[in-house]
């Protein structure tokens, strides 16, 4: 898995390296479209453990600053999420969100990491087989300019 954007430099990490950061357990259920309804076990560090260990350049001092920056989670079949810091940031949201080890149990070394969300009802954010995460910051937004006034 690649991790990459606004950091000091890319890196890529095994599910073995994962392994070795700060784990998590969670048991989980959420709805998903094609199999119904899905209970599971997951393990592995939490998403924000893993980005500060990647060293973000992102200025942690600044509340407002890091309401700026989103991650996206793409998956081996293409698919891909996307989440803001402030879910991940302790000062805010603080979700548990985790690239998960093992599922059930069964390591995921082969697979690769799973994205867990365990907040979600709908399963649509568990990204499988996880080959990169992306941070940077939203665009800039465009300021309308002020209205010039018409002469008469």
């Amino acid at each position: 898995m690649r991790i990459h954007g606004r950091l000091e430099e890319p890196v890529e990490l095994t599910v073995a390296q994962l392994r070795e950061l700060p784990a998590h357990r969670v048991q989980v259920s959420f709805d998903c479209l094609g199999s119904g309804e899905q209970r599971h076990g997951f393990e592995g560090p939490k998403l924000w453990d893993v980005l500060c260990a990647a060293r973000p350049r992102v200025d942690l001092s600044g509340r407002k600053q890091r309401l700026r920056f989103l991650l996206t989670v793409t998956g081996a079949d293409g698919h891909c999420a996307v989440l803001s810091w402030a879910e991940i940031d302790p000062e805010f949201g603080g979700q548990q969100i985790l690239l998960a080890t093992s599922i059930d149990g069964a390591p995921l070394d082969e697979a690769g990491p799973q994205l867990v969300v365990p907040a979600d009802h709908c399963g649509a954010r568990y990204i499988s087989a996880i080959t990169e995460v992306w941070l940077g910051p939203a665009p800039e937004p465009v300021m309308p300019r002020p209205a010039t006034p018409r002469s008469t």
